[in-house]
């Protein structure tokens, strides 16, 4: 697609600002890159993202491999770094950064009532956290019941930011990869009362397809946008603390960006 779907570029046109919700600190441009550089030139736009911190440590073997891979020796320091490349990127484009401060699923703790429980934290942390591996809790897209008093909390916070900078379109992630974070930053946007359109999680989609499930409940059809694919991949690079563990070998795959949304039929 080398335009806007019609009622994109009707919001774009009319000056109306456009709201990304990221899960991450790199999600948004990652996924949407392209877009969002083409939009920054035509709309007031904002980037918030949910998951912005991490957690005192003792860490999970889960968090410790992504340090090693991120090449950081701790945790604090590494989102320090992470949130100030985001405010970077997105103030190149003359966008406006919101970081809302939620714990990063990978460090999220449980809430522990018990002494002995806590103490045995200390030797094994997994035991102490919502989501003690990778693999088996946080790509397995079952979001823990002891996350919802944060999700009210996100969908309040991104409610009261709708209100604020106006009658927002919002861009979020679809969930490809199953990614918990991902979800609950979906199901954020899902119970607002606004315009949602939604984006295909890169580069998860690489290796695995939306839920059929969730587009078909929502009836989403997709469409695709192809230009300033090479914007976008300097905008990736500039997440210096991501872009290795991301992209071994320093390949990022040049493809379009993938979109859904019900009122975009025939677009």
């Amino acid at each position: 697609m080398n335009g806007l779907p019609p009622r994109l570029e009707e919001h774009v046109a009319a000056g109306e600002p456009v709201l990304f919700l990221s899960a991450h600190l790199d999600d948004a441009i990652l996924s949407c890159g392209g877009l969002i550089s083409e939009l920054s030139r035509r709309c007031p736009m904002t980037v918030a993202t949910l998951f912005t911190e991490a957690s005192a440590p003792p860490h999970t073997y889960a968090a410790r491999s992504s340090l090693r891979q991120c090449r950081a020796t701790d945790a604090a320091s590494l989102y320090e770094a992470r949130r100030a490349e985001d405010q970077d990127v997105l103030a190149q484009l003359g966008i406006d950064c919101v970081h809302l401060g939620a714990t990063d699923a990978l460090y999220r703790p449980r809430e522990i009532g018990n002494g002995l429980v806590t103490g045995l934290g200390r030797h094994l942390p997994e035991v102490v956290h919502r989501y003690p591996t990778y693999r088996f809790d946080i790509a397995k897209g079952r979001v823990s019941r002891g996350d919802r008093n944060l999700i009210a909390d996100l969908c309040t916070r991104v409610a009261d930011l709708v209100v604020t900078i106006g009658p927002a379109l919002v861009f979020s992630p679809v969930g490809v990869g199953r990614h918990v974070d991902h979800l609950v930053t979906r199901t954020t946007a899902e119970r607002l009362q606004t315009g949602v359109v939604y984006y295909s999680d890169f580069p998860y989609d690489e290796q695995a397809q939306p839920d059929p499930g969730f587009l078909g409940q929502h009836r989403l059809l997709p469409w695709t946008w192809g230009r300033r694919i090479a914007e976008k991949h300097q905008l990736i690079r500039a997440y210096r603390t991501q872009v290795d563990a991301l992209f071994p070998g320093g390949r990022i795959t040049r493809k379009p960006e993938t979109y859904f949304e019900t009122c975009f039929e025939g677009a």
